[in-house]
């Protein structure tokens, strides 16, 4: 594994173990030239997925991109980055166990949005937000109306 402080192309590993979810291996490594200390995941990867966007355009699947939209969803919520470390992982397993090399982006939102609702309501609205590309209060109130997220008992002021 490369060394990502110096690029040497060499380093060593000094500990291994399985991630919180089993998913994954997380390895410590040290690089023999700078003594840089670095973190690497190894995963399993049935196959190579590609995403059609909307406009047809054709997109290699990006676990980090995933990873990245979820976590702006989240972000000052009270959420554990570890319950979204293993949705992202049962996303990804999820897309992979579909049996398609290219699954439409819509796909992926969908999984997305439904791993969020049981998960934080605030964080599904925001990311629906984007999702369906609310521009107006109106967008949220039709959502919030149709998802019976605002259901709950009135405010007694």
């Amino acid at each position: 594994m490369r060394c990502p402080f110096c690029g040497h192309a060499e380093s060593q590993v000094k500990d291994s173990r399985p991630s919180e979810d089993g998913a994954s291996i997380r390895r410590r490594r040290l690089c023999p030239e700078c003594g840089g200390r670095f973190t690497t995941f190894e995963r399993v990867q049935l196959r190579e997925l590609t995403i059609v966007k909307r406009s047809g355009r054709r997109t290699p699947f990006d676990r980090e991109k995933l990873v990245r939209s979820i976590s702006i969803a989240t972000r000052k919520r009270p959420v554990d980055p570890e319950r979204v470390e293993r949705m992202v992982n049962a996303i990804t397993r999820q897309l992979e166990s579909q049996g398609e090399t290219e699954l439409p982006s819509s796909v992926v939102g969908e999984l997305v949005m439904k791993s969020l609702k049981a998960l934080d309501d605030v964080a599904y609205v925001r990311y629906a937000s984007v999702y369906r590309d609310f521009r107006e209060t109106e967008d949220f109130a039709r959502f919030l109306g149709q998802e019976g997220l605002n259901d709950g008992p009135e405010d007694e002021r």
